[in-house]
């Protein structure tokens, strides 16, 4: 690895253990994209050698076949304390929202249902870099007890200063990839050898760039098929990363609208 990646992977990791030391019952959601693996790696390396906590996926049975069998082999490789939390139906979500946003909403409502067991801090691997509203969050972001989110409720983050404690009957939502970029994601991966879905890599021309359920995500138009294609790919392209969720083409506010009801 090189320095960036260094620093940045210290960084994450010194994240981890701050919020471990100061929760009492931690949990990590587990999406089995490149992201969330990368940081279930890291917990690997921050506890050496094993997950000290939960790892949770919210399962709404739509999921590509090659991730499920990628779950699969990673949870009892690795020997992981796996949770497949269960979403509820669509028809029992928002049904103002837009149908691939009402989709992807039914996450957030298996969500709520798993924070009633009274986890107290959830660790998620997003970036700032992914989305607009994901750039706005802090590392350690208290959530209210349903999950809800406000940004004007955010406590500031200067010269590495956390507040980590636990709000009364709430949670922290924790994001130790915040600092990540996509590319470094990649760098990182290649230089750890860190397994992945292989639906990443270009077959016929298209690729995967996120990995969503399959009703509401497309692969796009690729020829990278190796991880050094991708890296090199993303130095260059002009295409957003979730250019394959259609629920980001739907309305200008979806997003918005999900994460302040408590989307990761």
């Amino acid at each position: 690895m090189d320095e960036h990646l260094r620093r940045l992977e210290a960084e994450t990791i010194f994240i981890l253990r701050e919020a471990y030391r100061s929760s009492r019952k931690p949990c990590m959601l587990w999406s089995i994209g490149k992201d969330s693996t990368a940081l279930l790696w890291m917990v690997r390396k921050a506890f050496f050698g094993r997950v000290p906590f939960p790892v949770v996926q919210l399962e709404t049975n739509m999921e590509l076949d090659e991730v499920y069998a990628f779950r699969d082999r990673i949870v009892g490789e690795w020997d992981l304390n796996f949770i497949a939390q269960q979403c509820p139906p669509e028809s029992e979500v928002d049904q103002t929202l837009p149908p691939a946003t009402r989709a992807a909403a039914r996450k957030t409502a298996g969500l709520q249902t798993l924070l009633r067991e009274g986890y107290d801090a959830v660790f998620v691997g997003i970036r700032r870099d992914e989305q607009a509203m994901r750039a706005k969050e802090r590392v350690f972001s208290p959530r209210r007890l349903d999950g809800t989110w406000d940004v004007r409720e955010q406590p500031p983050e200067f010269w590495g200063f956390y507040a980590t404690s636990v709000p009364d009957g709430a949670h922290l939502r924790v994001h130790p990839l915040l600092s990540w970029t996509e590319l470094d994601i990649w760098e990182y991966t290649r230089a750890e050898s860190i397994p992945y879905v292989h639906l990443y890599l270009s077959q016929n021309g298209k690729r995967y760039r996120s990995l969503g359920e399959k009703n509401i995500t497309t692969p796009i138009d690729s020829p990278a098929d190796s991880l050094d294609a991708i890296i090199e790919e993303l130095r260059t392209t002009r295409v957003a990363e979730r250019a394959g969720r259609t629920m980001d083409h739907e309305s200008e506010s979806s997003f918005e609208r999900l994460r302040a009801a408590g989307y990761m």
